[in-house]
């Protein structure tokens, strides 16, 4: 039996072991299969969700141990599913083929076709110029496409290149775009935000997010698990990818990467988002060019003159106009500290009549700054001056005695206490610390208490928090005083429970009740105001404080933006601000600046997301502020108002507004603070931050349209006239009264530097005044066409009258006629283009030597015509011969008439004006 057993055992033994090993092995493929299965399952939790999360949960949910992080096999395994931690902007298209696909436009084929039609009648000077607008069309869309990819690609940026990161039990020094959902980060001061990401361990953390939520206030962060929902900004436990950690240390594990990421939600918005483009100018060019073709092509078969006659009829001059019109308004906004990106949107400005503005940064400074103070004895003051400097006073009212040092002591005392609870420092304007604290260093700089921190030797300091919301020093004065100093500052409630007295002119007094009581209803009263409000004590030891006061800080409203939203509103225009405050603080910056009343309209953003978009178009008009808002709100409120008719220009200086930039009629961003991204997003740039140049910009766009319109009356009406003059004269069976040479003249004069420099007539200071025009009015409305036919027969009637007079019995044409005729015709012409100059204002209100371009233009075709008529190479050219002095005088005194009529209208039409506006007002009384 025994051998038997031996037999078996040494003969399948080897047998059983490749079996084991086989079983061994399915078993971890088996394995392994499910752990990839398992890593392949986690999921990018959403901020709100992952909020609720506590730390077993957040731990359960990503597989994760966070202590020791993810293992490189379950780094290797998610991302297979969620990507790379980045943004990646399509630009598989090649630059050229982009280029050519905006050829595809209808409108640009027809004028193609256009242009191919002058080539075959020979015009070669319309085919140019037709060719010409093609190109500024075509290269305007191009740069406005790859505008919108860079704007894609300047999010990548936010991405910081490296991060601290926790994997297999050690800290690792990664590439940003590495991470995963799951992965563990340590975060500290300075630090880009590389993801999104949910905190498991926080000490003092404060982040500033104000290029994500505008806020300019650093929001206090923590690791508690939150039990409401609220709004993306009210989520104290979590941290948004490119935010930046401006104090304090903290861990967390990624709850999203790339675009699965808030940022990538902004990005995924800013690839759907198509863009409204204004570019009026453009297209009445293209309009009015088209429909001078059209006229010319009608009458080539009715003249005798034709192809000459063509050149004259088409207007070929317009597109030069409009672009020099559109890039001398584009160098004058540039001189004025505004960067215009699109020339079309120049002209657009003027279509505009809302204006949506983001808060921080934009009608406000973005500098936290210190603007009330009330003492503990119940001195009142008030601080002027902006920003992180010593320029301003601190006043006391209502004397507005000006305080300096200890000048008084219970203001002096509540500013000492302010400086030395403080660890921010300001060089060069700017402050390094907490924009709070910076705030109360610029206030003892305005009163030259700025190096009474060196007075003391700080001992121990309590940190705030956001639990005990408060601060303390314990300080040894340098003066060789026994006792210690402890100042505080902190939340009102929480200050005054550590103190027995307060402060009455350098005497403590025992706190009562009432006084307590007092306190709380100021602190109140400050708050309503929109101000964050501080308390201050000092004392021997913590238990045993003197209350000293309370101060006031803001981010108060840019230099400016009051008497710039008072002159948007009187023309017309309406000033909306969307933020990401709370509503105290909009409304108390809202008020500051005129743009609320006493019972002001406000929206939340929760609001906002509840209602549908019709409902909302309804309500958005009525609403001047909207708070508590997120990108996505921002988005749906600009495309609430578009949808009600508005024309919408959008400021804005964070990531958080590149989205509603890139989808207004015009985006503006701010040059200084402004992020890269809200830069590439928008159409124009402030340069300075100025939120009162948009006055200079729309001043710009409306004066662009007018001048646009002047070149449009000058160039129909000699159109029409030149044109009716050959029609009238071919009718009645007359000879020619100009030649081919005489109208390719006239077309130089109609298209030359005369004419254009009507594009470049300074812009009229009324033009602010004047209220928003509809975007669906045409050039050539009803009073337009008026004038333009009234010029028009002006012309025609005093021309035919030269005509009729110098023709010989024999109605055969001589040089004479055809000078006198030629002559006339120019000079109409000439005056002609002097009245169009303006629409509604006379010559001798504007000046004549306003426009120096237009004098000399004309000065300079008088001259020409001058030379036509007597010099004899070209008398023979031109058919011509001279003329006398009387001759002169009287074609001068006939083709001035044009001028006195059309002056005369715009005489007649004030008037009108007028006795409308005082009948309407006589109803109203």
């Amino acid at each position: 039996n025994c051998s038997c057993f031996f037999f078996f055992f040494f003969v399948f033994l080897p047998f059983l072991g490749r079996s084991h090993v086989l079983l061994f092995s399915q078993i971890d493929e088996q394995y392994e299969l499910k752990a990839i299965e398992k890593e392949k399952a986690v999921v990018a939790l959403p901020p709100k969700e992952a909020s609720k999360c506590h730390r077993e949960d957040l731990a359960k949910a990503f597989y994760v141990d966070l202590q020791t992080g993810l293992s490189e096999f379950a780094v290797t395994q998610r991302r297979l599913v969620h990507g790379w931690n980045e943004f990646v902007a399509d630009n598989t298209e090649p630059v050229w083929k982009k280029y050519l696909g905006q050829f595809k436009n209808p409108l640009i084929l027809l004028l193609l076709a256009s242009a191919l039609v002058s080539v075959l009648t020979r015009e070669y000077e319309d085919a140019v110029s037709i060719a010409v607008a093609v190109l500024i069309v075509v290269t305007v869309a191009f740069i406005q496409e790859y505008r919108s990819e860079k704007s894609l690609e300047e999010l990548t940026k936010l991405v910081p290149p490296e991060c601290n990161c926790i994997r297999e039990g050690k800290l690792q020094h990664l590439l940003a775009r590495d991470l995963v959902p799951g992965d563990i980060v340590s975060l500290s001061i300075g630090d880009r935000i590389p993801a999104d990401i949910r905190l498991t361990e926080v000490t003092d953390l404060l982040v500033d997010e104000s290029s994500f939520t505008g806020e300019a206030e650093p929001s206090s962060k923590t690791d508690t698990p939150l039990t409401g929902g609220g709004d993306l900004t009210t989520l104290s436990n979590i941290v948004f990818m490119g935010t930046l950690v401006q104090c304090g240390k903290a861990q967390g594990v990624v709850i999203g990467t790339g675009e699965r990421s808030q940022f990538g939600e902004v990005f995924k918005m800013m690839q759907a988002e198509e863009v409204r483009t204004g570019g009026e100018g453009l297209w009445f060019s293209c309009l009015i060019m088209f429909t001078g073709w059209l006229q010319g092509k009608q009458l080539l078969s009715m003249f005798t003159i034709g192809v000459s006659l063509a050149v004259a009829a088409i207007p070929e001059g317009l597109p030069i106009v409009v672009t020099v019109t559109l890039v001398l308004g584009v160098l004058r906004m540039a001189r004025k500290r505004v960067i215009v990106k699109k020339l079309p949107i120049v002209e657009t400005l003027g279509c505009c009549n809302v204006i949506c503005s983001d808060k921080t940064g934009t009608l406000t400074a973005n500098e936290m700054t210190v603007t009330q103070l009330v003492t503990s004895d119940g001195l009142h003051a008030e601080v002027s001056g902006v920003g992180y400097n010593g320029e301003g006073t601190v006043c006391l009212l209502p004397s507005k005695e000006v305080i300096k040092e200890f000048s008084n002591v219970s203001v002096g005392k509540l500013v000492e206490a302010g400086c030395v609870a403080n660890n921010a420092i300001i060089r060069r304007n700017t402050v390094m610390g907490q924009p709070t604290e910076g705030a109360l260093i610029a206030l003892a700089m305005k009163m030259d208490l700025s190096e009474i921190k060196d007075s003391y030797v700080r001992k121990k300091e309590i940190p705030f928090s956001s639990e005990q919301k408060w601060m303390a020093v314990q300080c040894s004065p340098r003066n060789e005083q026994p006792e210690d100093v402890h100042f505080m500052k902190g939340a009102f409630e929480q200050v005054i429970r550590y103190c027995t007295t307060y402060n009455t002119g350098g005497i403590p007094l025992p706190l009562t009740p009432q006084q307590r009581a007092l306190w709380q209803q100021e602190e109140k009263r400050m708050g309503s105001l929109g101000l964050r409000v501080l308390a201050l004590a000092s004392g021997p030891e913590l238990g045993r404080l003197t209350f000293l006061g309370l101060v006031g800080i803001i981010d108060p409203p840019r230099a400016g933006v009051k008497e710039a939203v008072h002159v948007l509103s009187k023309s017309g225009m309406s000033v909306k601000m969307i933020t990401g405050d709370a509503l105290e603080t909009a409304l108390a910056i809202g008020r500051t600046i005129g743009l609320c009343s006493e019972t002001p309209s406000a929206m939340s953003g929760e609001e906002v997301e509840s209602m549908e978009q019709g409902e909302l178009a309804e309500r958005v008009g009525q609403v001047s502020v909207f708070f508590r808002t997120s990108p996505k709100h921002k988005l749906k409120i600009i495309k609430a108002l578009q949808e009600s008719g508005a024309i919408v220009a959008m400021t804005g200086d964070g990531v958080n507004d590149a989205v509603a930039l890139k989808s207004a009629d015009i985006g503006i961003a701010m040059g200084q603070m402004g992020t890269d991204v809200s830069k590439e997003a928008a159409n124009m740039i402030l340069v300075d931050d100025d939120f009162s140049a948009i006055m200079n910009a729309v001043e710009e766009g409306k004066g662009i349209f007018h001048n646009i319109k002047n070149f449009v009356r000058f160039q129909l009406s000699t159109s029409i006239s030149a044109l009716s003059l050959i029609a009238l004269s071919t009718v009645c069976d007359l000879p020619s009264p100009l030649n081919a040479m005489q109208i390719l003249w006239i077309n130089i004069i109609m298209d030359g530097p005369p004419a254009q420099s009507l594009g470049v007539e300074p812009v009229d200071g009324d033009a602010l005044r004047q209220p928003p025009r509809n975007l669906k009015d045409t050039i050539l409305s009803r009073a337009l066409i008026l004038k333009i036919l009234l010029s028009a027969a002006a012309i025609i009637s005093g021309t035919l009258f030269i005509f009729w007079k110098e023709m010989p019995a024999d109605k055969a044409s001589t040089p004479r006629t055809t000078t006198m005729t030629f002559t006339c015709f120019v000079l109409f012409d000439l005056f002609n283009a002097l009245t169009c100059r303006s629409q509604t204002k006379l010559i001798c209100e504007i000046g004549f030597l306003r426009n120096r371009t237009f004098l000399y233009s004309v000065l300079g075709s008088i001259l020409g015509q001058l030379a036509v008529i007597y010099v004899p190479p070209l008398q023979k050219v031109f058919q011509t011969e001279n003329l006398g002095a009387l001759d002169l005088l009287l074609l001068t005194g006939l083709a001035s008439s044009v001028f006195a009529v059309s002056e005369l209208l715009k005489l007649c039409e004030r008037l009108c004006s007028r006795a409308k506006k005082a009948q309407a007002h006589q109803e109203d009384v």
